[in-house]
């Protein structure tokens, strides 16, 4: 899948960075996927296209696509997180067994935000719901 090339180079310049063949790269191929890979999985899909790519890049990459809001980072208390290309927030399961993520079809309960008591200390920005079970291979 190519990224719209102005719109990235945008949305990365108003952050402060370049657009470089490395962030199309990995953009496109945590994309081109409806799993949701490690940096490992990542780096040997980015280097059957950039053979030079190091580990050490792709991790870099995946902070800057991740604070820069166009993919997020999945972390689920494991030593490796996950990444999710679809930058827009819904909600995950996880099989218990192997570890696989898949995106749940279900409309954001954004009135569960509203449905906390609000504190002076704490301003609640969004919210993560996470479902877990077993997945149809494992079962």
């Amino acid at each position: 899948m190519k990224i719209e090339g102005a719109s990235l180079q945008r949305t990365l310049k108003n952050r402060g960075y370049r657009i470089t063949r490395q962030r199309q790269v990995v953009l496109e191929v945590l994309r081109s996927t409806n799993t949701h890979p490690d940096a490992h999985w990542i780096y040997q899909r980015v280097r059957r296209r950039m053979p030079q790519v190091s580990l050490g890049t792709i991790y870099r990459t995946l902070g800057v696509l991740k604070e820069t809001g166009l993919i997020q980072e999945l972390s689920y208390g494991s030593s490796f997180s996950r990444y999710d290309g679809t930058p827009e927030n819904h909600y995950h399961i996880g099989c218990i067994r192997c570890g696989k993520v898949a995106d749940v079809d279900l409309p954001l309960l954004r009135t569960l935000e509203k449905r906390i008591k609000p504190r002076e200390d704490f301003k609640v920005t969004g919210h993560r719901l996470e479902f877990s079970g077993i997945c149809g291979d494992c079962q």
